[in-house]
């Protein structure tokens, strides 16, 4: 990051976060900026990478996938090699939305939605079961969504 944010760059960034369509016009508004400034300073947000895009957020129960899956995996080593492939691997499955390396128990925690428990099968059985260097896996499906949020405390 070239320039620290200050309380105006954060007032931007909320906002941007709850309302990514709002108009320059709007957003000058609500952080209190001409929009000639705000526009700047959200180029340079947008230049720096704080900003790294714009997206929109789809529901997925709407589009069939209502079923929230998260897969724990424990590799047969962590050698380099096989971290490599086994995370090669994992980006070439659709069906997976996210995927972490660990600490603790697990070495990676997969987050996937399905459309049930036979959508999961599948996707088990055609990916996840071909995953190179997979020890153990264990699937815990979740029951409800308490909260969910893509926007980052600024």
């Amino acid at each position: 990051m070239d320039t620290p944010l200050d309380d105006t760059d954060r007032r931007i960034l909320a906002v941007l976060q709850l309302q990514g369509r709002i108009t320059n016009a709007e957003l000058s508004e609500r952080v209190n900026l001409s929009p000639s400034a705000c526009h700047r300073r959200v180029q340079r947000l947008e230049d720096d990478r704080i900003i790294s895009g714009y997206v929109a957020l789809v529901d997925a129960r709407r589009l069939g996938k209502p079923t929230t899956v998260f897969v724990e995996i424990t590799l047969e080593s962590q050698a380099e090699d096989l971290l490599d492939a086994f995370e090669r691997a994992v980006a070439r499955v659709p069906d997976i939305l996210e995927c972490h390396l660990m600490a603790g128990t697990a070495d990676y925690l997969i987050k996937i939605m399905a459309e049930d428990t036979e959508d999961f099968a599948r996707i088990h059985r055609q990916h996840l079961s071909r995953l190179p260097g997979v020890r153990q896996m264990q699937s815990s499906f979740a029951l409800r969504e308490v909260l969910k949020t893509t926007a980052l405390p600024v």
